[in-house]
């Protein structure tokens, strides 16, 4: 470990941090009798805990965040030397950096204009839904209000981003929850039997996936519907890439019913799919993209609401003094945000990251496959760029999901032996069992071969 990072005292820091933190997502019962996990010091994909030990870091940062890597110091540098020059005014005004990378981001994304700057995934698509209910309101007649979300997909953790949200464990004890949001069935091929599409596959389960969606636009009523919220590969809901055909049938519905279509990217923008955001691989014409986590790589909060122009338009007029949208992000004005952004963006294009997304993707699904061939306990492989998912069954020929404390036991396995990889878990019941991989668009053939290296040696001792 580097000796800039060690403390005088790590047992107070453990004491401190048991005593009075708060972790995400964590049960602390255990932590009465077992020690906190503190991190320390991150440098390119490897990762020191306080007690000293290595981890290379398999899923960016715990939550698919750090694309380039640890130990930045252009980023920590343009982000130390705007915060002197200004930190901070409100969103009402603009900034220099958050100009530049406005501009910036628009280039890498044709047909879209407007960037509306907050500081979560959770506040972007926020914004996309208020946007969406005031358009309905101004537009018409209050009635095109309800926002269609997916099985499975996820979009944050505030109340109305749950109430969009497809995963039922994410959502328990939480409700109840705001109004007009409706669900709509997943696409996963792998599970289509469960829909009753056992007898479909390619193009013609993907062409099915859709049409589903149109089926619940008849049923409440095309005139109710303003939005599709959709991920453009299902994330933490078992890691799901579109069907072929999927896609183009969705923009087809959501023009036919004249559908606002958000895409959430909050987890593939920003090169993870090896695109600089994940729809641009399957042709379509968004009206929102929202994306927050690799924004930045994690140095500085930030993330943004994209617009087309027409949907900017709708919200100017002057005659109307309510008719601007009137929302608000406080840590939206922080400069810090933009000036990371637009280092991290220069990295990716200078270091041709997006390239080697697509070549270590590649690696890390052939490496995937190839343990499916040892391992029949991995059902499916699935993925695109460095976001790839292996789902775990008990039974291959049934694809009987595998118990979600085994899926965890390979997770703690490869912790154990120094790699960190995640897994879908408390999030849909019956099917936390998928393995997930995003490593930093940075990652090596060496890297990816000592990940799957350890889930081998993890699916062997758990699985036996």
């Amino acid at each position: 470990m580097n000796a800039s990072f060690q403390i005088n005292d790590p047992r107070a820091a453990i004491e401190a941090d048991r005593a009075h933190v708060w972790h995400h997502m964590v049960q602390h019962k255990p932590f009465e009798s077992a020690d906190p996990r503190i991190m320390v010091e991150g440098r390119g994909m490897k990762l020191w805990d306080i007690t000293g030990k290595e981890h290379l870091d398999a899923v960016s940062g715990g939550v698919w965040t750090v694309n380039v890597g640890y130990g930045r110091e252009r980023i920590a540098d343009a982000v130390r030397d705007q915060l002197v020059r200004l930190n901070y005014f409100a969103g009402s005004a603009g900034s220099i950096p958050g100009a530049h990378f406005a501009q910036a981001l628009i280039a890498k994304m044709p047909g879209l204009s407007r960037v509306y700057y907050a500081n979560s995934g959770s506040e972007a698509n926020e914004k996309a839904f208020k946007m969406v209910r005031q358009i309905a309101h101004k537009h018409h007649g209050g009635r095109k209000s309800k926002i269609l979300y997916r099985d499975r997909d996820y979009h944050g953790t505030t109340l109305a981003c749950l109430s969009a949200g497809g995963q039922k464990e994410r959502n328990a004890q939480y409700g109840p929850f705001a109004p007009d949001f409706v669900e709509v069935p997943h696409c996963l091929e792998y599970r289509a039997f469960e829909q009753g599409h056992g007898d479909l596959s390619g193009a013609d389960y993907g062409r099915a996936a859709a049409d589903a969606i149109e089926a619940v636009i008849l049923r409440e009523g095309p005139d109710t519907v303003g939005a599709l919220c959709l991920e453009p590969v299902t994330a933490g809901g078992g890691v799901i890439t579109p069907p072929e055909g999927y896609w183009p049938r969705v923009q087809e519905i959501c023009r036919k019913y004249d559908i606002l279509l958000h895409i959430d990217e909050v987890v593939c923008g920003i090169g993870r799919t090896g695109t600089w955001f994940g729809y641009q691989h399957y042709g379509v014409e968004p009206d929102f993209v929202t994306m927050a986590k690799g924004v930045a790589s994690g140095y500085a909060a930030i993330s943004c609401c994209v617009t087309t122009e027409a949907v900017f338009e709708m919200f100017k007029d002057e005659s109307d003094p309510l008719g601007h949208f009137r929302d608000i992000s406080t840590f939206g004005g922080c400069t810090s945000g933009p000036a990371a952004a637009l280092e991290n963006m220069a990295i990716i294009e200078e270091e041709g990251l997006l390239e080697n997304t697509s070549r270590m993707g590649t690696r890390l699904m052939g490496n995937l496959h190839a343990l499916a061939e040892r391992h029949a306990v991995i059902g499916d492989v699935r993925g695109k760029g460095l976001f790839c998912g292996a789902e775990l069954v008990s039974d291959r020929d049934a694809r009987t999901p595998a118990d979600e404390k085994r899926v965890q036991a390979v997770v703690a396995d490869c912790m154990a032996q120094g790699v960190i990889i995640g897994a879908s878990n408390r999030s849909v019941p019956g099917y936390n069992n998928t393995l997930c991989f995003s490593p930093a668009l940075i990652a090596t053939a060496d890297d990816i071969d000592r990940i799957t290296d350890a889930v081998d040696g993890a699916l062997g001792r758990v699985f036996g």
